[in-house]
């Protein structure tokens, strides 16, 4: 008996202002009770159809049919009334409220004219026990796991009716044993009938949850398929129109001379807690030192505290022999320290600002681009068109906001403007959180060629496959400590890093002490 076809999409076209056409007749079926994933590359439409789905956008033309009938969303409100829910990849949640609190927000219950704050609570709790996501109800959101705050999300759109579940990349913060438990979950709710759509870049992960998949590439559907019937390359092959292979070969290592060391660093925040705990590690010349840990352990003030943007307490942070502990941002770059932001937006780039001011953004004070003392635009043209095309990125022209690229392109315009400058301490954090696999490959091989050029490289990622396809060795950090120091990488599993990073296994000081060496 033929599936019943809950959710459908007829030749749905978006065009944005300025004629980009985002999707083009793109024709989607998901079937009522299943996990059906949705793939492609960043660009190739897949949050524009979402945001179609969800009431965020409005389709140029096409229809989208929920139960054989057509309907017509004005605002996610609309949606969620028929009973769509949105995860995103980024939480929208208060962390100052409760659990409770958060799940209930814009749709109270009352107790008179005030909040029932008790019945929340009894909601929350009754909800976790029905779909086993267990959450603590009473707790503020910004003292929860992330794993929990995955669970919260789920909760929030099931309270609200949801029977058809979006989620927008949800393993993407979440260690090997919550991406396990996340699935089962995932399963159970596809038994007691709901219908998921589920978004991911890791391809093995949608082997292994989804029953039928739906690819997109350049904004229009490639076709959609049983799971079982394309391994990782075809589908690969299929979202890129290439061959893409994401095992990237690295030659022996070779190591030299030590480049860089922090020694006894300590952060404490404004709140008095101290995220970064007595860390003390070295690189050397043509090593790649990971950085594995649950999002919030302390890995992103790290970062921040040797490229300037904050200040330690406590330790020394040295470069080819000089101590840069006081020395600012600016003067820490110029020193040989470049920096992938794991925020590129944010932090990695202006997004109001074309494309030639962001691939300049780091030397456009030095004489490089000048011509008696002012800036060129030919200089300024031709360096930004060197970046650009060296780093295979997709582009109309270099006068565009940055904003208006891809995730993947975005971050290969910085990936290339850091790796132009020349570092001697190559810091790469998430550089392939959230981009596609043609972009991963790509940029996966540029870290590699750094390490063949003997420079040294810190690389922060939730990525577990990266970490351990890429490293030479690796710290792993909970609760702000090095917790475990791995040298034997190629001997050790996603699992066990992920037991290091829940605090469940850790290494003894003099095991950790391995990570530094004057």
């Amino acid at each position: 008996m033929e599936q019943r076809i809950i959710l459908e999409t007829k030749n749905i076209t978006k065009v944005y202002p300025g004629g980009v056409v985002a999707n083009h007749n793109v024709n989607l079926q998901i079937q009522k009770g299943e996990i059906h994933a949705l793939v492609g590359e960043n660009g190739a439409g897949k949050s524009t159809l979402m945001k179609t789905l969800f009431g965020m956008l409005s389709p140029t033309s096409g229809q989208i049919l929920i139960n054989g009938k057509e309907v017509h969303f004005s605002s996610s409100s609309d949606a969620i009334h028929a009973g769509l829910g949105m995860v995103h990849q980024h939480f929208m949640q208060v962390p100052s409220m409760t659990v409770a609190e958060n799940l209930i927000l814009g749709a109270e219950p009352k107790n008179g004219l005030s909040v029932d704050r008790k019945k929340a609570v009894e909601i929350t709790e009754q909800l976790s026990k029905k779909y086993n996501l267990k959450v603590d109800a009473k707790e503020k959101v910004e003292n929860i796991s992330l794993a929990m705050r995955q669970k919260l999300e789920i909760l929030k759109a099931l309270y609200r009716g949801a029977n058809i579940l979006i989620l927008d990349e949800p393993t993407a913060v979440l260690t090997p044993q919550e991406t396990e438990e996340l699935f089962e979950q995932l399963k159970l709710l596809r038994k007691n009938g709901h219908t998921i759509i589920f978004i991911s870049h890791k391809l093995n992960e949608v082997k292994a949850l989804c029953n039928r998949m739906t690819i997109l590439r350049d904004g229009q559907t490639m076709g959609s398929y049983d799971i079982e019937d394309l391994d990782e390359n075809e589908i690969s092959r299929l979202m890129v129109g290439r061959d893409v292979s994401l095992d990237i070969e690295k030659e022996k290592a070779d190591f030299g001379k030590t480049v860089f060391s922090v020694k006894d660093l300590v952060y404490v925040d404004h709140f008095g807690k101290t995220k970064v705990n007595h860390v003390s590690f070295s690189i050397r010349e043509g090593q790649i030192l990971g950085v594995a840990g649950i999002d919030g352990n302390g890995q992103s003030e790290l970062v921040e505290l040797i490229v300037g943007s904050l200040k330690q307490a406590n330790g020394n942070i040295v470069l080819n022999g000089k101590d840069l502990s006081k020395e600012s941002v600016l003067k820490r770059q110029e020193a040989g320290i470049s920096h992938v932001s794991e925020d590129r937006m944010k932090y990695g780039s202006a997004p109001k600002l074309s494309l030639e001011d962001n691939a300049i953004s780091k030397i456009y004070y030095t004489d490089q681009l000048k011509t008696r003392g002012l800036l060129d635009k030919k200089k300024i043209a031709d360096f930004t068109k060197k970046i650009l095309d060296g780093f295979l990125v997709k582009y109309d022209n270099s006068k565009q906001a940055i904003s208006e690229l891809s995730g993947g392109n975005v971050q290969k315009l910085i990936v290339g403007r850091e790796y132009d400058y020349n570092p001697d301490l190559m810091i790469m954090n998430q550089p392939t959180r959230g981009i596609d696999v043609g972009a991963i490959e790509f940029i996966r091989k540029k870290i590699i060629d750094m390490r063949r050029r003997k420079k040294a490289i810190l690389l922060v990622s939730a990525d577990l496959g990266e970490i351990l396809s890429l490293s030479d060795s690796i710290i792993v950090m909970n609760e702000g400590r090095i917790v475990g120091y791995i040298d034997d990488v190629k001997n050790t599993t996603e699992k066990e890093l992920g037991l290091y990073m829940l605090g469940v296994k850790e290494d003894s000081k003099e095991q950790i002490g391995g990570a530094y060496c004057e």
